[in-house]
């Protein structure tokens, strides 16, 4: 139990260091990713350019409420569709540097925090840590797979 909320704890602390990043950034005008075209966004950048039908088949959702949100966060200038060089049919999408910037800010804190732990802990327990990780993502997180997880 007590890993459990160690756990947490972690996660916690990173999804409310975003939320606050983005609230002090934000506070004189208005945030432009809704949650759910946030959530959208970080499901597309995690599939790695998928296609409206990949975006949609992941998130559960159909292919026409996927294209309404794609729609809209390419007007907002979050994401953009490329064309597939191999069916011209089929597009894939990508997000903009915009978005890129917005996300920086969890990377960013991602990065500091990894610094901490390689500075405070033996690069003995930073390999096991990293192993251990390996292995809750690879094995013991199947119901979601990343795109270099499958193939």
């Amino acid at each position: 139990m007590k890993l459990e909320q160690a756990f947490f704890r972690v996660y916690t602390k990173f999804k409310l260091h975003f939320y606050q990043e983005i609230f002090r950034r934000f506070q004189d005008r208005e945030a432009s990713l809704t949650t759910v075209e946030t959530f959208c966004m970080e499901s597309i950048q995690a599939l790695g350019s998928p296609t409206v039908n990949e975006f949609a088949n992941f998130m559960c959702i159909s292919s026409p409420n996927a294209a309404y949100k794609v729609n809209s966060l390419v007007k907002k200038g979050y994401i953009r569709k490329v064309q597939s060089p191999d069916d011209r049919r089929e597009y894939h999408l990508e997000p903009t540097q915009k978005y890129i910037d917005y996300n920086n800010i969890s990377i960013d804190y991602l990065k500091t925090v990894m610094d901490r732990v390689a500075g405070r802990f033996s690069p003995e327990d930073c390999a096991r840590l990293e192993e251990m990780l390996t292995i809750v993502g690879q094995e013991l997180m199947p119901e979601v797979r990343l795109p270099e997880e499958t193939g």
